[in-house]
């Protein structure tokens, strides 16, 4: 125990020293600070109107003087009315008194609506909110030259409520885009914490400390101290950057904006003691196969190479969990929630739905720990003796081949 407490601080000092570990992580902290500032900086760019400036011509009167009401309405944009021609509306576009404007013209049998842009994309079309108020203002005007009473007019345009039901009882809530930034993290977290573990052990091969390590202590000890000694500097470097974000969401954003695109309501203590937990269950799964990979090879330059069947797995399992969100009842969300590649990225968001019992979350933590057990046992007999080897990247039949010379 006190060589192993030994190895995971001399891991600790390791990690924290290293300049790249430092710089990436003050980067990466600016640049969330940076990232919720965002609409301050635009507010303060632009001034405090952030609305559009929309232009209303109506020389013909069609709407008979009622676009005036307009600016009265709750709407996205800053309406003036005036009766000019074409080349003035180009004027006040290219010299920004204006970001757009609409010329109505009654013609025979129907009204055409002109919007006028300084230029236009391929996908750009006239904004279904202009359409849609244009739509509603003139029914409203003519249904008020009919003279109906109230209730006629409430039987014309009866107040619709939409709901969306389904048949399943297991029922998931909760807002989408927290959900995937929670998986985003997660998945990113455990895979650069665990690949840190592979360029680790490679280094140390090739500055020749692994050797002064092993004759001091077990290589089954190396393993694991490195394991949780990088493993505890990326949690508490997960722990910093996600409170950081939280942090600066609640001190520059408004808290309807918060709401609007986070609903942190649903980030609970439960929550946060499950996500820790398979943050720490995922990471040990990738980080010991990421310790059998960095053993094989001798150079730094064959460390990527020696990783990809490590980082696939990683990707199918995020991305197994990533698409499966878009249906959270389905099976295959329930199987992503289970299988070990992928549960470290799915389960939490379940939680986080409301979907997930405490007997799935036992169950997956379970299949979980029994992985780690199994990918542990296999990792630490090659690593044993793979990190001796000074020569060219092992094979896998290598790698299998010392496997069972270990077992027998």
């Amino acid at each position: 125990m006190k060589d192993l407490v030994t190895v995971i601080k001399f891991t600790i000092k390791d990690m924290v020293k290293r300049k790249s570990f430092i710089i990436s992580t003050i980067i990466i902290l600016i640049l969330i600070v940076a990232g919720f500032n965002i609409p301050n900086i635009l507010k303060s760019i632009g001034g405090e109107d952030t609305q559009e400036k929309l232009l209303i011509v109506d020389e013909q009167n069609v709407f008979e003087g009622t676009l005036e009401n307009l600016n009265n309405i709750n709407l996205d944009y800053n309406i003036q009315i005036e009766n000019i021609s074409y080349d003035k509306i180009k004027e006040k576009i290219e010299n920004e008194e204006i970001e757009s404007a609409i010329v109505i013209e009654k013609q025979e049998n129907n009204i055409k609506i002109r919007y006028i842009v300084e230029n236009t994309t391929m996908m750009e079309s006239v904004p279904e909110e202009l359409v849609n108020m244009i739509n509603n203002m003139y029914s409203n005007l003519q249904i008020s030259k009919l003279g109906l009473t109230y209730e006629q007019l409430q039987s014309i345009q009866p107040n619709f409520e939409f709901s969306l039901e389904q048949t399943e009882e297991e029922k998931a809530s909760g807002n989408v885009l927290a959900i995937m930034l929670l998986s985003i993290v997660l998945f990113y977290a455990i895979y650069f914490c665990a690949y840190q573990v592979s360029s680790s052990i490679t280094t140390e091969k090739t500055s020749k400390i692994m050797e002064t390590l092993v004759t001091s202590t077990t290589p089954k000890t190396i393993v694991l101290g490195k394991t949780i000694g990088i493993g505890i500097v990326g949690l508490l470097q997960m722990i910093i950057i996600v409170g950081t974000a939280i942090i600066s969401a609640k001190s520059f954003l408004e808290p309807e904006m918060i709401d609007a695109i986070l609903d942190l309501s649903n980030i609970t203590p439960y929550l946060a003691i499950v996500t820790i937990v398979y943050f720490i269950l995922g990471y040990l799964a990738y980080a010991l196969l990421y310790a059998l990979t960095g053993s094989t090879v001798s150079k730094p330059e064959d460390i990527q190479s020696a990783n990809t069947p490590v980082a696939i797995l990683a990707v199918i399992g995020f991305y197994l969990s990533y698409f499966t969100m878009m249906n959270p009842t389905s099976e295959l969300n329930v199987f992503a929630s289970m299988f070990p590649i992928s549960s470290p990225f799915c389960m939490p968001f379940r939680v986080m739905m409301g979907i997930a019992s405490a007997s799935d979350v036992a169950i997956s933590i379970t299949i979980l720990v029994v992985t780690i057990l199994i990918i542990a046992q296999i990792a630490i007999k090659i690593y044993s003796s793979a990190i001796f080897n000074y020569g060219t990247k092992m094979s896998f039949k290598d790698i299998i081949k010392i496997y069972k010379d270990k077992n027998n």
